[in-house]
């Protein structure tokens, strides 16, 4: 097991739940929009957020930020160690920061003795397309194993000033060098793992990628919290994260639904009746399992397993509970039937 940190109230590692993450892309000194988008991402599920500190204007906007949201605040820091400083005496509750990345033994170890005395955690967010030159040559290029040793080195950097509050991504676009970065480091180390397959790519593409990713190293048991990287609106980060969460046997939490692949028996459009339960679906908080099957000649006994659902026939279906049949329904009332017979679980 991991050890546990803590990102305000929210205990990442140690046995807790897995946590989503998500990122926001206003500018992060817009205070308005910025928060307006937290507190969107954070009705969709997102639990911490993390917002960009490129320059002073940010990492003063943090305070503000802090005040009013809803979830714990993560910066996001590259080189300056003084955004750090400035971000952390405004209340970030987590800072993601590389320490090799931000100067000399003096600021890795303000930054360092900054979050000490505040209970900041720190995220090493190694990066396998800005991994150092000595490790690139010493590996002739980009691998796993230079991954975790870059991870080791900024670790020895923080623990040189007894500061050892720390997470850990490995983080690559390639799907197989991200799992085996991670499982090799989960096998070196016991600090909390923050999951992810970067620059995965638009919604389509990017999903795929990281239901693999992130989804495999969730079935080994591996990740402590995680981000979906998507080229789309951050909203849609957090459903596939979720969904992901669910596909592993993570979370189970929320509706889930199964739906057959349509074959020759089809006779409805059971495409369009699938996404429309789907969607209803989104608004369902009960831990359960609803079916939509193409036909009723195998649909109930396929669906067994489903708590609930609806199988399609000749203008007319079947609703039915754990596999057996409770009645025949008019095709343009399956759906109401069906969400008629959610409320009653």
């Amino acid at each position: 097991m991991t050890k546990q940190i803590m990102v305000g109230g929210v205990p990442i590692g140690g046995g807790a739940p897995v946590t989503i993450q998500s990122m926001t892309n206003t500018r992060t000194d817009d205070v308005e929009a910025t928060l307006h988008q937290i507190r969107t991402l954070a009705a969709a599920g997102c639990e911490i957020i993390r917002v960009a500190v490129p320059d002073m204007a940010a990492a003063k906007a943090v305070g503000k930020l802090k005040e009013e949201s809803p979830i714990p605040v993560v910066v996001d820091i590259h080189f300056d160690y003084k955004l750090a400083l400035e971000a952390i005496a405004a209340g970030a509750d987590k800072v993601r920061i590389n320490p090799g990345n931000i100067g000399g033994a003096d600021h890795v170890k303000a930054v360092a003795q900054a979050c000490a005395r505040r209970g900041v955690p720190i995220r090493i967010g190694v990066n396998g397309g800005s991994l150092e030159k000595p490790l690139l040559a010493k590996y002739g290029g980009v691998c796993p194993e230079a991954m975790v040793e870059s991870a080791f080195g900024h670790i020895r950097l923080l623990n040189q000033y007894d500061f050892d509050d720390i997470c850990v991504s490995l983080k690559s676009s390639s799907v197989p060098m991200t799992m085996k970065a991670y499982r090799l480091m989960s096998q070196a180390s016991d600090y909390p793992l923050h999951i992810g397959v970067t620059e995965a790519g638009t919604v389509r593409m990017g999903t795929l990628k990281s239901a693999v990713g992130i989804g495999g190293l969730l079935a080994l048991g591996i990740g402590d919290t995680m981000r979906v990287s998507l080229s789309a609106d951050p909203v849609e980060e957090v459903y596939a994260a979720k969904e992901i969460l669910k596909a592993a046997g993570v979370r189970k939490e929320g509706a889930e639904l199964v739906s057959c692949p349509t074959c020759g028996r089809t006779r409805i459009d059971l495409i369009a009746l699938a996404n429309e339960v789907e969607e209803r679906l989104k608004a369902v908080d009960k831990p359960i399992t609803v079916a939509v099957m193409g036909c009723v000649v195998n649909g109930p006994g396929e669906a067994s397993a489903a708590d609930c659902g609806i199988a399609g026939g000749v203008g007319e279906g079947l609703l039915f509970k754990k596999g057996q049949i409770i009645k025949k329904v008019p095709q343009e009332q399956l759906v109401e039937e069906l969400f008629a017979l959610i409320e009653t679980l």
